[in-house]
C-alpha cells in the first residue's frame, strides 16, 4: 500500500467559539480540504477527476469527536481510502493534535457519477483513477 502524506491544517481564530474551542462543524470542512489534497497527491485533482468525466459527491458523513482544538494549534489529518466497492468509496480520517493526541476519528461515504448526474462503475469508466484508489485500500 502506497503511502500518502498526511494533510495539515492550521486552526484559525474565527474558527473558534466563544469558549475558544474549535466549532463542531469545521473538522467537516477540514475532512474536505485533507480530501481534495489527498486526491492531488495521488494525482487526481479535482480538475483532472471532472476532466476525465467523474464526480464523487459525499453521500455520508460520520465524525466521532475525541478531543478539542484551539487556535492556533496545528492539526494533523491523516486520510486513507477505507473501502472501494462498485459505485461506492469510503475514506477515514484521523486528526490528530501536535501532541500526537486523536482529537477526532471520520469517515465520509461517496458515490461515483459521470457529469450527468448517472452513476458509474470506476473501474470500468476511469480505470486509472480506480487503480489510483485501490493501490491505497487500508487492510
Amino acid at each position: 500500500m502506497q503511502h500518502v502524506e498526511p494533510y495539515e491544517h492550521k486552526v484559525q481564530y474565527y474558527e473558534t467559539d466563544k469558549m475558544s474551542i474549535t466549532h463542531h462543524s469545521n473538522y467537516v470542512r477540514w475532512m474536505e480540504e485533507a480530501r481534495v489534497e489527498f486526491l492531488s497527491k495521488i494525482g487526481w485533482d479535482f480538475d483532472k477527476l471532472e476532466a476525465s468525466g467523474v464526480a464523487s459527491p459525499v453521500i455520508s458523513i460520520e465524525v466521532k469527536y475525541k478531543g478539542s482544538t484551539t487556535f492556533p494549534e496545528v492539526v494533523t489529518i491523516h486520510v486513507k481510502v477505507l473501502v472501494l466497492k462498485g459505485v461506492r468509496l469510503t475514506i477515514g480520517y484521523e486528526m490528530k493534535n501536535a501532541e500526537g493526541k486523536v482529537v477526532c476519528e471520520a469517515r465520509s461515504e461517496h458515490c461515483f457519477i459521470n457529469l450527468e448526474g448517472r452513476p458509474i462503475r470506476l473501474e470500468k469508466d476511469c480505470p486509472e483513477f480506480y487503480e489510483a484508489l485501490n493501490a491505497l485500500v487500508s487492510e
